[in-house]
């Protein structure tokens, strides 16, 4: 065969030989640049279906508007794969996103900014500044998905990470790299709670991560509960409830990677996230969105499994601990719904707050009775637990009586525990009532085991 010919015997001149082989090299070159690149196939709710993308599940990937990478991008996370299909969660509205647009793949998970720069600063799930300050300038970038340390590897919890609020020191304390949670309904005081608990600690650094909070609910708890000195050593992550799902979700693993680089350092972080409930309802919409079963309250499978990937992240590790204070919002103050009974089952304790308390004025509304830590024997000493499990019984013997007490019925001296139990009851009352702006003091439950212990021999 000729020069002049080309494939099946075709004659074809010198001149459109060059031309066939110019256009093959051209289109080699576009298909090597097109192996980054997919397209918008559908766009469904809170689910974007992309074809030719080639991402592992994980992965970050942008979507943009147009059909050139001149648009604007949205970041969005791989979450499923379907057929040749890849199914992405964007971290950002849908708003704009349309078929045939352009998805990049990046190869590379979701990385956020850590270290020192952080401290006294609002970011969003991204790591962009939320305070109208310049972006943090951190020399690391750290994976918001991590895995855990080993069983083996986290060094035993033997100290207590004080908080400041004597009702949880003396009666539900806390170790360094344990994990608790904050158990209640809505508008009882849960994040003044937590506000108070971040200017208080003894820990290093504060890693807080607000999720699915109402837009005026970030800066009040920034103001008002937090204050200047909290956030001074804390870094906030914060993710509002109008935001997509995706962002909600990733504010909670962002928050556990800033924590991890912080106990890596060797630091006692303490972590606070609220609340839990929010990161659930997230992640339900996600999985009803790519097709999930709903189960229990319509909460998918995916819920149950991501609880304990993320509450795990907390605890000690070689070097440093993370101390986990993690909020739950009980629907209809149930503690036992779907979410608080799974989150509770993974938790090495839990404080239950009081509505009834709450409403009489008495705060923090903690409800010494329902609350337990259960690592309490291994972080205080014989004496301590002593004062405070005699405290609870008087408590409970109170309570028991309280009806007839109140209405004059109960006759003193028919039983000597409800006799100590109503001596007590102002002391007790007046140690657990505390206001936001005042520390506790070691000398506190001090007085309060003498005035204990005194009362005793009286009787």
């Amino acid at each position: 065969m000729s020069e002049n010919t080309y494939a099946a015997g075709v004659a074809v001149p010198k001149l459109r030989l060059g031309v066939i082989k110019a256009a093959r090299s051209r289109a080699a070159k576009m298909s090597v640049s097109l192996e980054r690149f997919g397209r918008v196939q559908s766009v469904i709710g809170l689910l974007v279906e992309a074809s030719d993308v080639g991402a592992a599940v994980g992965e970050l990937c942008y979507i943009y508007e147009g059909d050139t990478t001149n648009s604007r991008r949205v970041p969005a996370e791989v979450v499923g794969v379907r057929h040749s299909g890849t199914l992405l969660m964007p971290l950002d509205s849908t708003t704009g996103l349309r078929a045939g647009g352009l998805v990049q793949r990046s190869s590379l998970p979701l990385t956020i900014p850590a270290g020192d720069a952080l401290l006294g600063r609002v970011i969003d799930p991204n790591g962009l500044p939320l305070d109208g300050l310049p972006a943090p300038i951190a020399p690391n970038r750290v994976s918001v998905q991590s895995e855990p340390p080993a069983p083996l590897e986290r060094t035993l919890i033997s100290e207590q990470l004080y908080t400041g609020v004597r009702a949880i020191d003396a009666f539900t304390p806390l170790g360094k790299g344990q994990r608790i949670g904050i158990f209640s309904g809505s508008g009882v005081g849960k994040s003044t709670l937590l506000g108070m608990i971040a200017r208080n600690t003894n820990a290093d650094v504060n890693v807080i991560a607000l999720v699915g909070e109402r837009g005026r609910e970030v800066q009040e708890f920034i103001v008002d509960s937090l204050g200047e000195e909290g956030l001074r050593r804390s870094v906030v992550v914060a993710a509002t409830g109008d935001q997509a799902a995706m962002r909600r979700v990733k504010a909670a693993s962002a928050a556990c990677a800033i924590a991890e680089h912080f106990r890596d350092q060797g630091k006692d972080v303490l972590l606070m996230m609220d609340s839990v409930t929010r990161v659930a309802m997230a992640q339900r919409e996600i999985g009803l969105a790519v097709g999930e079963p709903p189960t229990t309250r319509g909460y998918t499978p995916s819920v149950f499994a991501l609880l304990p990937r993320r509450l795990e992240r907390a605890g000690t590790g070689p070097r440093g601990s993370i101390t986990g204070i993690f909020t739950v919002l009980v629907d209809g103050d149930d503690m036992n719904d779907p979410i608080g009974d799974a989150t509770r089952g993974i938790l090495d304790g839990h404080i239950v707050l009081s509505r009834k308390l709450a409403n009489s004025g008495h705060y923090p509304s903690i409800d010494v009775l329902q609350s337990v830590s259960r690592l309490a024997g291994r972080i205080r000493s014989g004496d301590q637990i002593e004062t405070a499990t005699r405290v609870r019984h008087l408590m409970d013997a109170f309570q028991k009586a309280e009806d007839l007490i109140r209405i004059g019925a109960y006759v003193p001296g028919s039983d000597k525990d409800v006799d100590e139990a109503v001596a007590a009851n102002d002391l007790i009352e007046r140690y657990l009532r505390q206001s936001v702006g005042e520390p506790a003091r070691d000398e506190d439950f001090v007085a309060l085991t003498s005035a204990i212990r005194n009362l005793n021999v009286a009787d």
